[in-house]
């Protein structure tokens, strides 16, 4: 979901598909397979939409009509191991560079704009991040089995939560979330204050959870549900 209310879903026929708040489809993709399996999709940005293939060290960048606007091959740009991507707040790329365990901020020629100090020398424990996520002055990467790590713009390292083991992370402009035990996770970043709903029963059968901005959404064989969480 991006912060429009639009859903991104790819289909049995590996077609990437835009849906707007009515339900009606705005824009399709058709070409999800060209490298392989996706890794993740990246929808930050309504505009900028990002694609990654891990496999292929290779991201897509599609615009807003879900047509390619340009295609990064990082092993060209002697980046050999990425494990996440997404976009930074000033529409260029965060990535985690798996051989040098450093944060890299680039630009959508791959040129490297900043880089922080090797992980290895930041912490005792290094930690594997599978999701990067920018937000309100901040960069959040998640890693399942050490928690939240947090960045300034600067790739100075702030602070870390160690909420662990959590599935489908979401960071909104108030709020971290996440699922585990059956339960969703809200985290509000203000007060600091952790809260815990179990999920209702009718919640089961679903193929895909995900919270964002007040809302957890459902994927199920006959759509899309969208419920409030208060």
């Amino acid at each position: 979901m991006d912060n429009l209310d639009n859903v991104y879903l790819i289909n049995d026929n590996n077609q990437l598909k835009k849906i707007n708040g009515n339900g009606d489809s705005v824009g399709v993709y058709n070409d999800v397979k060209r490298y392989g399996t996706l890794s993740s999709i990246d929808v930050t940005n309504p505009l900028k939409l990002l694609l990654y293939y891990k496999n292929f060290s290779t991201l897509v960048v599609l615009d807003r009509f879900l047509n390619i606007r340009n295609t990064i091959n990082f092993r060209k740009k002697n980046i050999f191991s990425v494990s996440t991507i997404s976009t930074s707040y000033d529409n260029n790329i965060w990535l985690f560079d798996e051989q040098n365990y450093k944060l890299k901020k680039i630009d959508e020629d791959g040129s490297t704009l900043l880089e922080t100090t090797d992980f290895r020398m930041l912490f005792d424990s290094v930690p594997a991040p599978i999701q990067i996520t920018d937000k309100e002055n901040f960069v959040y990467l998640y890693d399942t089995a050490k928690g939240f790590y947090i960045f300034d713009y600067y790739g100075s390292f702030k602070n870390r939560l160690p909420f662990l083991n959590w599935t489908n992370v979401a960071v909104s402009e108030k709020n971290m979330y996440g699922f585990t035990d059956n339960k969703l996770l809200s985290y509000e970043l203000n007060s600091f204050t952790l809260k815990q709903y179990r999920l209702p029963a009718f919640f089961k059968g679903y193929s895909a959870i995900k919270a964002s901005n007040g809302k957890v959404y459902l994927l199920k064989e006959d759509g899309i549900y969208i419920y409030l969480v208060k």
